[in-house]
């Protein structure tokens, strides 16, 4: 990867891939599904190697937990999407959470995060699960006191940030920035966007223009990264308030953050409480608009699908997931 500087925004280059354009109304949806050719990075954090790296060590270093048993990893496996193949992640004691973990996946790009959009950056969000009492359970002075005793993070952070070492700004600036590199793999619908036609079945090109037309999809889930990053009621059976216990209004009442669906096959089960444990169930549920009731979005109406057009869509969703890149662990550095 290369970087360079962009408009004052530190962006790392990615794969490029020709998409070619026509005079077609096809041509036309293709393009607003063009991936990105750069992970856009703040200006006050900007990528470098050595933070990135220094990030990655700590994601998966379970020595930011108070009883040293739990990483950023634990509740964001790459093996699964970065979530895990529960309903509730798991906090400290071993108790379950209130919600599902959602995806690192494609951050980057995120404007407000966790499912009820209460971090305005990844710096931010980063601080949330480390020192939250049923999460991680470590408040930052004493993660900076624990990391100041190892002598491979003494000189990981003299690398990363110079003149600064350890400091609680500077881990959660690391951890940032690697999961800013958490993003999304080429997938057969990537390809068919490029130009590759037999890249797509028939029924996943069917599902495309469904999703796009009488089925509604693209009213939340449109653009390269299918989210809108809005909230939205969708009419799941919940207590949870979501975005209200932020915001304190009554119309945010149980909405909760459109995920994207870049990798979607492997983040089952699905929405904010793992209620849903297929993507047929996901496509069930929008199809009877879900429960009725005044907080429920207005996009949420029931759809007159036929059981072919609903597979459709399954398939289309299943192409949009790519074969997966193991990910090394990295090597954390000892005492």
């Amino acid at each position: 990867m290369h970087k360079k500087i962009l408009g004052g925004v530190m962006t790392v280059i990615l794969a490029a891939g020709a998409v070619s354009a026509g005079g077609s109304d096809l041509a036309s949806l293709k393009k607003a599904y063009e991936r990105p050719m750069t992970i856009p990075f703040p200006a006050d954090n900007p990528y470098t190697i050595e933070k990135a790296a220094l990030g990655k060590m700590l994601f998966f270093d379970a020595r930011l937990s108070r009883d040293n048993n739990i990483s950023c990893a634990s509740c964001h496996n790459p093996s699964f999407g970065w979530q895990v193949p529960f309903a509730k992640a798991i906090g400290a004691g071993g108790k379950p959470l209130a919600r599902k973990s959602p995806t690192t996946i494609n951050h980057a790009w995120a404007g407000l995060l966790f499912w009820d959009g209460r971090a305005s950056s990844l710096e931010d969000q980063a601080r949330g699960p480390i020192q939250a009492p049923v999460e991680m359970d470590l408040p930052l002075p004493k993660a900076v006191q624990r990391l100041n005793a190892i002598e491979g993070y003494r000189t990981a952070f003299a690398k990363a940030f110079p003149g600064e070492g350890i400091t609680e700004q500077t881990i959660l600036k690391a951890i940032a920035t690697f999961e800013r590199t958490t993003v999304s793999g080429d997938t057969p619908f990537d390809r068919w966007v490029r130009g590759d036609e037999k890249a797509l079945s028939a029924s996943a090109k069917r599902g495309f223009a469904l999703f796009n037309g009488k089925a509604r999809c693209a009213s939340c889930h449109g653009g390269w990264n299918f989210t809108d990053h809005r909230f939205h009621d969708i009419g799941l059976a919940t207590t949870d308030e979501g975005r209200a216990k932020i915001t304190g209004r009554t119309e945010d009442k149980h909405g909760f953050r459109t995920p994207g669906l870049r990798e979607i096959t492997a983040r089952a089960p699905y929405m904010h409480n793992g209620s849903l444990p297929t993507l047929e169930a996901v496509v069930a549920h929008y199809a009877t608009g879900g429960i009725d009731r005044p907080s429920r979005s207005r996009l949420m109406t029931s759809l007159s699908l036929t059981d072919d057009e609903m597979q459709d869509l399954v398939e289309f969703m299943r192409a949009l997931s790519s074969p997966g890149v193991t990910v090394a662990l990295p090597n954390l550095p000892v005492r």
